[in-house]
């Protein structure tokens, strides 16, 4: 497995993050995953190379943090790069976000807010520090908080040792100069796949021109990029209301997988590894979160890593994408 360097972390993070949205459950995932499987799939994660593990309170409210936690008391805790976010919350005032089983979550990235969240998340976690404490979506009216303020909470918890880098997820180009501005910003979360590629616009410029990893999250379109569908998916969950799980609009995505089936001889691998290959084939400093809820889909995920397409091939794929925005 490649590696890079994170800010300041002090070990050297796996080019494939283990993202555990799906693990968590609840309904955003058609209910709750099996725990022994899930606990066993975090555990095996740094065997298989992948040892930074992506989480947030926010999955499932707060369930993904406590399954975390219980792998994390079979494994040993230096070896893993751990992920959590703040800035989602359901227990307190905000503004509105949205409403999952019928709780109200709001968006609050108050000092107050973020220094009562740290502790929660490392109870959960059951952990003395987090890797990279993430703002998980950034703040708006009416419980606006300047980054500034933020970051001031930020670089305290930093330099307490409760957290040993910052991310920045969902921000736009303009918020990651403001994070800049006042502190170390280490990684910035975005979508980023074949079928989304609005990053490269600015926000993955800046990024690379201020050393910044961009760690691209739904690689796989929640699973449509795969390959494994049917033509006839129904989607479920949080799917339903995407853009590209449209019913018209599935069925050329289906077409896009089926004109890859080629390279997929050529380079020996999976569909699924052909798009995520495409993404850590834009820059050193890109890197992707993908969800598994067991050790198969781990192993199956991590062979992205080792697959070097061509530059024709990359251009090749980005021709197709861009034909399905016509």
């Amino acid at each position: 497995m490649k590696t890079i360097k994170i800010g300041t972390l002090d070990k050297p993070v796996s080019r494939m993050g283990l993202g555990t949205w799906a693990i968590g459950g609840g309904s955003a995932w058609g209910g709750d995953k099996d725990k022994a499987d899930s606990i066993a799939a975090i555990q095996a994660a740094p065997k298989l190379g992948v040892n930074m593990i992506d989480t947030a309170p926010g999955y499932n409210f707060g369930n993904s943090e406590r399954i975390l936690g219980e792998a994390l008391k079979g494994m040993k805790r230096e070896e893993v790069a751990i992920v959590t976010k703040f800035g989602v919350v359901w227990d307190r005032e905000g503004s509105l976000f949205n409403k999952v089983n019928g709780r109200q979550l709001y968006w609050n990235l108050s000092r107050e807010s973020i220094l009562e969240e740290i502790d929660k998340s490392l109870e959960r976690l059951d952990v003395d520090y987090i890797d990279v404490y993430m703002s998980h979506w950034q703040s708006v009216e009416p419980y606006y908080t300047p980054i500034s303020e933020t970051m001031d909470v930020l670089n305290e918890l930093k330099a307490r040792g409760k957290i040993r880098a910052i991310g920045a997820a969902n921000v736009s180009p303009a918020q990651v100069e403001e994070y800049l501005k006042w502190g170390s910003l280490d990684i910035v979360q975005a979508k980023y796949s074949v079928l989304d590629r609005g990053v490269e616009a600015e926000l993955l410029p800046i990024c690379k021109e201020h050393g910044v990893a961009l760690q691209a999250y739904s690689p796989l379109e929640m699973g449509l990029l795969t390959g494994a569908l049917p033509r006839d998916y129904q989607p479920v969950g949080a799917q339903i209301p995407k853009k590209w799980f449209q019913p018209e609009n599935m069925q050329r995505v289906f077409d896009y997988l089926d004109e890859l089936k080629p390279l997929t001889e050529k380079y020996q691998c999976s569909i699924a590894d052909i798009n995520m290959a495409w993404i850590l084939a834009q820059d050193e400093k890109v890197v992707l979160l993908s969800g598994a809820i067991n050790a198969e889909q781990i192993s199956q995920n991590v062979r992205a890593t080792e697959i070097e397409l061509s530059a024709e091939d990359v251009a090749m794929i980005r021709d197709m994408a861009e034909a399905l925005d016509r």
